[in-house]
């Protein structure tokens, strides 16, 4: 049964143990509820797949504590650092070419050159990050085609029978945003908004 818990610090230690083991975690961000697991462990992620009912050619967004714990995973050139600096923790996902050194596992990538990278803007989000000490893959929690959760019951009635099970939400409110992130991709000349958010295009 899928545990609901208020993020203590013994709580959160609990989430990091689970996701430091290779299972998943629910957790809030300003954003939507994302399904965490640990971006550079395969067998992990596959986990994220399965209990969304989605296909694994569609790569997932890796989510950091800060831009230095990302600047191993994709290569930031001017134009991501200015972004970083100005949207960063905050709903904006870029698509950077893959470091060379990057630890993100080609699953979380599915098989591409390329990585999406963010920074939440929520607390308890952060805390689990920087706990983990590794970047989490994390869609939204919810079974595939069904809309993004904003609330830990959202994400209980949606993944609350997936297998393989959530065995944990991590209860942090009602999201602020409740939309998913901008993504832009810089992994070209040509800087393209693939997904429209709560930053505009006129906001970058």
């Amino acid at each position: 049964m899928t545990k609901i818990a208020a993020p203590t610090d013994d709580v959160l230690q609990e989430a990091a143990a689970l996701i430091k083991a290779g299972d998943v975690v629910a957790f809030p961000t300003e954003t939507v509820y994302g399904l965490g697991a640990d971006a550079t462990n395969a067998h992990a992620v596959a986990k994220i797949f399965a209990a969304k009912g989605r296909p694994s050619f569609n790569p997932l967004i890796s989510h950091g504590s800060n831009v230095a714990q990302l600047e191993g995973e994709g290569i930031f050139d001017s134009r991501a650092l200015a972004l970083a600096d100005q949207f960063w923790p905050g709903p904006l996902t870029m698509i950077l070419p893959k470091h060379p050194r990057a630890r993100i596992c080609d699953l979380t990538r599915a098989g591409l050159e390329t990585v999406a990278l963010r920074v939440p803007d929520h607390a308890v989000a952060l805390k689990l990050i920087e706990t983990c000490g590794v970047p989490l893959a994390a869609p939204s929690a919810n079974r595939s085609g069904t809309l993004s959760p904003t609330s830990p019951h959202h994400v209980a009635a949606s993944l609350g029978d997936a297998v393989p099970p959530v065995p944990l939400i991590l209860a942090g409110g009602s999201c602020a945003v409740g939309l998913e992130s901008t993504v832009i991709d810089l992994s070209g000349q040509e800087a393209v908004i693939l997904r429209a958010g709560a930053i505009t295009a006129d906001d970058i």
